[in-house]
């Protein structure tokens, strides 16, 4: 029977699918989750797999899929979730989706790059367009020469020398943050046979390819000579300029420009049009691709799944293991079924029954009967098989459940069928954490932001968050609520509100009867700084505190002294109680498991042992809050020397005893806890060796008796999950060859010692308990006297106003939030979690089990 307290039952299953339904089969297996396949194949491998073509059918579309994704998010547009349960498409589908996908991909990829190349040819033309239109001209280099060259005329008078020259011109465009570095060079690879014009673009123009608008620089350069030319040319390219032709008629120019202009304007239009279409197919791709991806995920998954399946003899029917809880097989045989019935099955002359108990399979032939058409289906077997291997851990949790099986699974998933400490920790585990950070006031802050998380779960907004803390936040919602609550409830008993004690109840202290009885006078009160209270004196101590610690001790100057006594006491008291229930639950799974000797050769020296020794301290502790009365209180023994002197065999005489008979009671508690040693290190090997040839012996008196076969063994999956060693009780020759002493031994000596010496490391450890708790109310008083205190007494100096505090209040609260809350809760929270995990599971934890990871399509955006 499954529950939190225990893992449920799970069986191995073997599943007879027939080969035409075996898809429909799995894929319904995903949609419920209910099995884990095992590897039926892991000696072949990926490449060799009978199903690895539909496999990389399907990786190919995820491919095609991730190029759509990324082509949806580059035009900055988002997928939306799909809508309702997608079942895995027949393969039959698989066809036409990808069909469809190659389409669009396709369109997408000729629109793309029409696009592109309108854009890239529109850039051309806008860039065409501002050399042209910058005002560029012959008339207008001259005045970018200086010194003589000012007075010499650009060409020779007619019929010089250079008669037959003529001057040219190289216009274009280059960007910004090379045109300081283009002109230097053309100045010096020309020699300054050039004049050459730079100017910046007006208005910014949009890049081709990422779409930004960008600056540019366009130049002109007039020159003349062919070499001088061609070296132009050459340094133009080098610098990727982009380089239009130049006229030097004004009016031809400015005709080349109107047609520029006018074939800019077409492309306009042109590319807005393509613009639409790729809007169209990106709509296309948002409403499609969503629910392709969820359905070739769980094509995939399938064709995994299957790809586990061994193939039967005949080819006709694949044969698969899984790992599946007792009380689902109904529901997977009813699935199984209702899959493999189907209507393109019938006729197929054959009809197989399911069986849950019956490990053999029926087969019924048709082929000689006439059977009605909807019993001539094919139906699947199911059945449970016997195995010896470790079945996984089930342990099913819900919303609140699910933050406390992780604390417990983060230390190590427990073995099949053993204790599980989750429900206990439900409990424990935020009350430790409550007794570091016991405040009444920042215990309810934590339990309304938990609170507020839990009433606003079920909302999208907050289900389908992306930010990592919030999500780490989220799921521990509960978690946190009940820190927070615990909280509150040790702050009552700490009674501190933000470091402030409340007067609830009447304090149980009265200074009134101190005063009238010890004669203080105005004199006496005027010398005296500090008061004693003397609970001796009739009516100065009325009685305890009705809940949790007086409000009066916040004034005493001892009140550091008093709490650091009393919590450090208290933490010992739950260290030992939790460490005694730790062992205590071992008992439960040494009675599942049939594991009896451990009962007296492990249990009852562990307890012993921890009781003898830390249990006596707990009772010394209780024992004087009990007997010793505050009339006896300066005379009180110390337990600190009674407690050493135990482990020394000595007594003290300035230390009287707490009871009589103590000093024969101490000793008697060492040398019985000591005994316990040897007995914990030698009782199990030594029994287990005695069973082991006791086994033996029995089947060398019996030689002829037949063993039992595997299906005719009894499910061996419960009595077989011991530790390595009870394996020497188990029938088998498998059993008896794995029995090794020396290993047997070294596994029991480690115990011994990680037990006897944790005892006394863990009640050590737990003083982080009254260490925490004692740092988080100083803190907190340190945090109130700098913030609170001081603003408000500075407040009331200056006689502001009540807003002008506001900041005080702010700094406060930011304060609080960010050290105490974060940075405190969150040490608590760790050291919660190390007392959980090494003090506390250790004890009877094993943690060396595995999840059971059933099958489903958990695909995300589902």
């Amino acid at each position: 029977m499954g529950s939190m307290f225990r893992s449920e039952e799970v069986a191995l299953v073997q599943l007879f699918l027939p080969t035409a339904a075996a898809y429909a089969c799995v894929s319904q297996l995903g949609e419920l989750g209910l099995v884990e396949f095992r590897d039926l194949n892991a000696s072949v491998s990926a490449f060799q797999r009978r199903f690895v073509v539909d496999v990389r059918r399907c990786e190919e579309l995820e491919k095609t899929f991730a190029f759509l994704q990324e082509e949806v998010r580059q035009a900055g547009l988002t997928l939306p979730l799909p809508e309702g349960a997608l079942p895995a498409p027949l393969p039959r589908d698989l066809l036409r989706i990808q069909e469809e996908t190659d389409r669009l991909a396709q369109e997408l990829q000729v629109v793309r790059g029409n696009r592109q190349a309108l854009r890239a040819q529109l850039h051309q033309l806008q860039l065409h367009s501002a050399v042209l239109g910058q005002g560029h001209g012959p008339s207008l280099a001259a005045s970018h020469t200086d010194g003589p060259l000012e007075r010499t005329p650009l060409l020779q008078s007619p019929g010089g020398p250079h008669q037959d020259l003529r001057v040219n011109f190289v216009a274009g465009a280059v960007e910004p943050h090379k045109a300081a570095a283009l002109e230097r060079l053309l100045w010096r690879a020309c020699h300054g046979f050039l004049i050459a014009s730079f100017r910046d673009v007006e208005q910014p123009l949009e890049g081709p390819v990422t779409g930004e608008p960008a600056t540019w620089v366009t130049f002109l350069i007039s020159y003349w000579g062919e070499q001088i030319g061609q070296k132009i040319r050459k340094i133009t390219d080098c610098f990727h300029c982009h380089v239009f032709p130049f006229v030097e008629q004004e009016e031809a120019r400015r005709a080349a420009l109107q047609q520029l202009q006018q074939q800019s304007q077409e492309l306009q239009e042109v590319l807005g049009e393509t613009e639409h279409f790729l809007s169209q197919v990106l709509g296309r791709v948002q409403r499609l691709l969503p629910p392709w991806q969820v359905q070739i995920r769980k094509m995939k998954a399938v064709y995994l799944a299957l790809n586990q399946c061994s193939v039967s003899t005949t080819h006709k029917c694949l044969i698969a293991e899984a790992w599946c809880a007792t009380r689902d097989l109904p529901t997977l045989q009813q699935a199984l079924q209702g899959s493999s019935c189907s209507p393109s099955l019938a006729g197929r002359g054959w009809r197989v029954r399911a069986s849950l108990k019956a490990p053999a399979i029926s087969l019924v032939c048709l082929s000689a009967c006439r059977v009605p058409q909807s019993e001539a289906g094919v139906s699947a077997v199911v059945h449970r098989i016997p195995c010896r291997d470790m079945p996984p851990t089930l342990i099913r949790t819900n919303r609140f459940t699910a933050s406390f099986q992780g604390i417990v699974d983060a230390y190590g998933v427990g073995r099949y069928q053993e204790v599980n400490p989750a429900p206990y920790t439900i409990i424990t585990f935020p009350f430790l954490f409550a007794v570091m950070f016991g405040d009444v006031g920042h215990g309810l802050l934590m339990f309304l932001f938990a609170l507020a998380m839990v009433l606003a779960e079920n909302r999208p907004a907050v289900k389908t968050a992306q930010n990592e803390i919030w999500r780490t936040f989220f799921e521990g919602r509960y978690l946190l609520l009940l820190m927070g609550l615990f909280s509150v409830y040790t702050g009552f008993i700490y009674n501190e509100c933000f470091s402030c004690a409340t007067a609830v109840f009447p304090s149980g202290w009265s200074v009134a009867a101190m005063a009238n009885q010890s004669g203080w006078s105005d004199a006496f009160l005027a010398q005296q700084p500090l008061l004693s209270l003397d609970p001796n004196v009739t009516g100065v101590f009325l009685g305890p505190y009705p809940f949790g610690i007086d409000p009066v001790w916040s004034l005493a100057v001892n009140h550091l002294s008093f709490l650091n006594s009393f919590k450090m006491k208290m933490s010992v008291i739950l260290g030992v109680t939790h460490m005694t229930f730790g062992v205590v639950l071992g008992v439960f799974n040494h009675m599942h498991f049939g594991q009896w000797h451990r009962l007296l050769l492990e249990t009852l020296p562990e307890l012993v042992f921890l009781l003898g020794l830390f249990g006596y301290l707990v009772f010394l502790v209780a024992y004087k809050w009990l007997r010793v009365t505050a009339a006896s209180a300066a005379s009180a023994p110390s337990i600190l020397i009674h407690f050493i002197n135990m482990f020394l065999f000595s007594s003290s005489p300035t230390n009287r005893p707490l009871f009589s008979g103590q000093e024969v009671v101490q000793p008697t508690l060492v040398v019985l806890a000591l005994a316990m040693v040897p007995v914990l290190l030698l009782g199990t090997p030594l029994f287990l060796h005695r069973e082991h040839r006791r086994c033996h012996s029995r089947r060398r008196q019996q030689p002829d008796k037949d063993t039992a076969g595997l299906l005719d063994l009894p499910d061996t999956s419960l009595a077989s999950q011991g530790s390595d060693e009870e394996k020497a009780g188990c029938p088998g020759d498998q059993a008896e060859a794995e029995f090794v002493l020396s290993e047997v031994f070294m596994h029991q000596a480690i115990h011994t010692i990680e037990f006897c010496l944790g005892c006394i490391s863990n009640t050590a450890s737990y003083l982080r308990l009254w260490a925490l708790s004692l740092a988080h109310a100083q803190l907190s008083q340190v945090l109130w006297a700098m913030v609170m205190r001081a603003g408000l007494s500075l407040g009331g100096e200056m006689g502001v106003a009540a807003v002008v505090l506001v900041p005080v209040f702010a700094a406060f609260a930011v304060m609080t939030v960010a050290i105490l809350l974060v940075m405190e809760g969150l040490s608590a929270f760790l050291h919660a979690l190390r007392l959980h995990w090494v003090e506390f599971q250790n004890k009877f934890y094993s943690g060396t089990g595995y999840k059971l990871s059933p099958f489903t399509f958990a695909v995300e955006g589902e």
